[in-house]
């Protein structure tokens, strides 16, 4: 016998994880590379969108934020009507999304969380205003699990060039605090 709603049985035999992260138009980043990710491990994706970007390989175009409030709506309904077992984000291009994704997973039971702190481009554009930058720094940041940033992110995160081996483990030791 078929089941009535196809997602309710495979999210009951699959982890979920949703990703709070930026659509890229070239499924090469963002929500849609985080979703392959999570197929290719048996992982049941959810994505609660935070902004448009237009690009492609080695170009951003342009980025539309989403409404703060839209971004808020789909991580607590998201959250409240499905078993999250954890939780990644990505792009989350302006302060009040950033404020907005704090204050609906302080309101969750403590999952894993795994920021990638989304503010380089691997072209080297600079994503993120430096508002931002420190809302992540001060927020979001403390609450994660995991972060990965990329060398630009860790540089610009510390404030301090990393340009060799060494460079990266004393990057790592000092974002692990």
């Amino acid at each position: 016998m078929l089941s009535k709603n196809p997602r309710r049985s495979q999210t009951a035999a699959s982890p979920v994880a949703l990703t709070i992260a930026g659509s890229d138009s070239s499924a090469g980043a963002g929500a849609q590379a985080d979703l392959k990710t999570f197929t290719a491990l048996g992982v049941y994706g959810l994505t609660a969108i935070t902004c448009i970007v237009a690009e492609t390989p080695g170009k951003v175009s342009r980025i539309q934020a989403a409404d703060p409030e839209i971004v808020r709506e789909q991580i607590e309904l998201l959250l409240k009507n499905f078993p999250v077992a954890g939780i990644k984000t990505g792009l989350l291009c302006n302060a009040e999304i950033v404020a907005q994704v704090v204050r609906s997973l302080r309101k969750v039971k403590e999952r894993p969380l795994v920021v990638d702190p989304v503010m380089v481009a691997t072209t080297g554009d600079v994503l993120l205003a430096p508002e931002t930058i420190q809302i992540y720094e001060r927020k979001l940041l403390p609450v994660a699990t995991l972060i990965t940033p990329n060398l630009d992110e860790a540089s610009r995160l510390l404030g301090d060039s990393i340009r060799d081996l060494a460079a990266m483990h004393r990057a790592a030791r000092a974002l692990a605090k």
